[in-house]
C-alpha cells in the first residue's frame, strides 16, 4: 500500500512540471494551481512531494482507510525570480482488497464560529512598536508545527496569526473576557485571538493596542500584514493568513495554518475551500 501511495504522489509531482494532457490522473487543484501561476506568469519548474502515513488504518469490512500527511513543495519561477511554495496536506487513502481505489483530500473546516463581541478598554493606550521582521520570522519557524507554549486548535489559522503577531510586539489585552481585547493565557484566550471573524472585527474596529487600517488591494500590504477570507461571501470570515513574502508583481505570499502553508499566493484560488464568492479584507498593522 505503501508503495502505491507514493506511485500516486509521484504522479501529482509530474503533473506539476507536466505539459501533458488531462487523464484520469489528473488532480484538480493542482489544476488550478498551474492556472492560477501561469495567469500571473509563473510556473512550476520543480515538484517535490513527501508522505507519512499516521497511525493504524482503519478498516471496515474489505477495505481499509489509511490516514496520512503530503508534504508538497514548489519551486517557482516568476520572471527571474525563484521561490518556495510548501503545503502540508491531510488525506486519506481507501483500499479495497489492497487496491487502492480512492484518495482524497480531508474536508478542511475552517472557523465556524461567527461571534463578533468586541467591547473596547480604555485603561491604557498599549503603545508598541510592531517589529514585521520579528512577525515574519515566526511565521517562518513554525509553519508546519505548533509552539507548545501555546494551546493548538483543530483549526488554528487564527491562533497562529496572533502568535506571529505577538511575536512582532502586538500586546496582549483584555484578559480575562473572552469578548474584550485580544489575548491568551494558558487554556484561555479571547474570541479575537482564535476566531477568524472575530479578529476581523477587532482589527477593523480596535483603537488601542493591535490596531489595523484595511487598505483596498493586497499589493498595499507589507510583511507581517493580514488578510481575513470569507470562502462562501456570506459575511462570515473563515480563515486568515500572514504576508511573509512578495512574488514579482508585489503581490502578498503568505503563511497559514490549518492547511500549513507556506508562502503561497494569498488569493487561494488553488484551495478545496474556494469559491466563485469568495471576498477578502486586508489589513496593514499600525506601528503604534
Amino acid at each position: 500500500m505503501k508503495e502505491q501511495l507514493q506511485e500516486l504522489l509521484e504522479k501529482r509531482v509530474r503533473q506539476c512540471v507536466s505539459n501533458e494532457r488531462e487523464s484520469i490522473h489528473t488532480c484538480m487543484k493542482i489544476k488550478n494551481k498551474k492556472r492560477s501561476l501561469e495567469k500571473r506568469g509563473a510556473s512550476i519548474v520543480k515538484a517535490k512531494a513527501i508522505g507519512k502515513i499516521k497511525g493504524e488504518p482503519h478498516i471496515q469490512e474489505d477495505s481499509k482507510y489509511i490516514s496520512y500527511k503530503a508534504h508538497f513543495q514548489y519551486l517557482i519561477k516568476q520572471g527571474k525570480t525563484f521561490y518556495i511554495e510548501e503545503e502540508v496536506e491531510e488525506r486519506v487513502a481507501e483500499f479495497y482488497k489492497e487496491t487502492l481505489v480512492e484518495d482524497k483530500e480531508k474536508l478542511v473546516l475552517y472557523d465556524q464560529d461567527t461571534v463578533d463581541i468586541l467591547e473596547e478598554d480604555s485603561r491604557s493606550s498599549y503603545p508598541f512598536h510592531f517589529d514585521r521582521r520579528k512577525a515574519v520570522q515566526y511565521a517562518e519557524k513554525w509553519w508546519n508545527s505548533h509552539n507548545p507554549q501555546f494551546h493548538a486548535f483543530d483549526v488554528d489559522c487564527t491562533n497562529y496569526i496572533s502568535q506571529c503577531l505577538h511575536a512582532g510586539g502586538a500586546p496582549m489585552r483584555g484578559f480575562p473576557a473572552r469578548g474584550t481585547g485580544w489575548w491568551m493565557r494558558s487554556k484561555n484566550w479571547s474570541y479575537s485571538w482564535s476566531v477568524a471573524h472575530s479578529m476581523r472585527i477587532h482589527l477593523a474596529n480596535s483603537t488601542i493596542g493591535l490596531r489595523a487600517k484595511e487598505v483596498e488591494r493586497p499589493e498595499e500590504l507589507l510583511l507581517g500584514d493580514v488578510i481575513c477570507y470569507d470562502f462562501q461571501g456570506d459575511g462570515r470570515f473563515d480563515h486568515t493568513t500572514i504576508v511573509t513574502a512578495k512574488d514579482e508583481q508585489n503581490m502578498p505570499l503568505v503563511n497559514a495554518h490549518t492547511t500549513n502553508s507556506r508562502k503561497r499566493y494569498w488569493d487561494y484560488e488553488d484551495s478545496t475551500a474556494y469559491t466563485e464568492n469568495i471576498k477578502y479584507k486586508f489589513f496593514t498593522i499600525y506601528d503604534a
